[in-house]
């Protein structure tokens, strides 16, 4: 049965492999599977109408930009991405993270062998969308920003439609909070890429 709730197990004290975590993501394709650098399972179900639209909205608007410049790959929320340095200390845990959109450059993403872009690509994008449905919860996401950074993020935006407004991060800069309706730049990490936000 198909919940609309997000579950968090506590799994610690329990190390998966790479390869055990991907079977177990192959395995459990009707839920979104996230592992944070705390060790917790994030079990996330499908996203509603709503926010499956806003989100197909966005991706379409950064692979629109990419096919014009061909500057990189996009990738949907069905991609996990296992972020080489998700933690500040090694007692964290390896994290699995789903960013909504997600974009990476040429260069990087060639720099992968097939087989690992196959499975879960091991690094962190350069550009990550992060949306807040109705149910989801705003310090999980928040939480999702710092492990992106450690592991090399350049810009991320967290879409919060809730409070209308944007938290933009970037590496070493406190996060910078944009009221809706606005005008975002991809600034040097996606050149001339403008993405309008209105009111939700």
């Amino acid at each position: 049965m198909i919940t609309s709730a997000t579950v968090i197990l506590n799994l610690k004290n329990v190390d998966f492999s790479d390869e055990q975590f991907y079977q177990l993501c192959q395995d459990n394709q009707n839920w979104q599977l996230e592992r944070t650098t705390k060790g917790e399972l994030i079990i996330m179900p499908p996203v509603g109408g709503v926010s499956g639209n806003r989100e197909a909205d966005l991706n379409a608007e950064v692979v629109i930009w990419n096919r014009q410049t061909q500057l990189g790959r996009v990738f949907s929320s069905s991609t996990i991405f296992r972020l080489p340095n998700g933690g500040v200390s090694e007692a964290c845990r390896q994290a699995y993270r789903s960013p909504d959109v997600a974009w990476v450059a040429s260069d990087r993403w060639q720099s992968l062998t097939p087989e690992e872009q196959e499975k879960f690509p091991p690094l962190c994008p350069d550009f990550v969308i992060e949306l807040r449905s109705r149910t989801d919860s705003l310090t999980q996401l928040q939480e999702k920003m710092p492990e992106y950074l450690n592991s090399g993020l350049r810009l991320g935006w967290l879409i919060n439609p809730q409070a209308q407004q944007v938290e933009i991060s970037r590496p070493n800069q406190t996060v910078e909070i944009v009221h809706l309706p606005a005008s975002l730049s991809g600034e040097d990490v996606l050149p001339g890429f403008v993405l309008d936000l209105p009111i939700f």
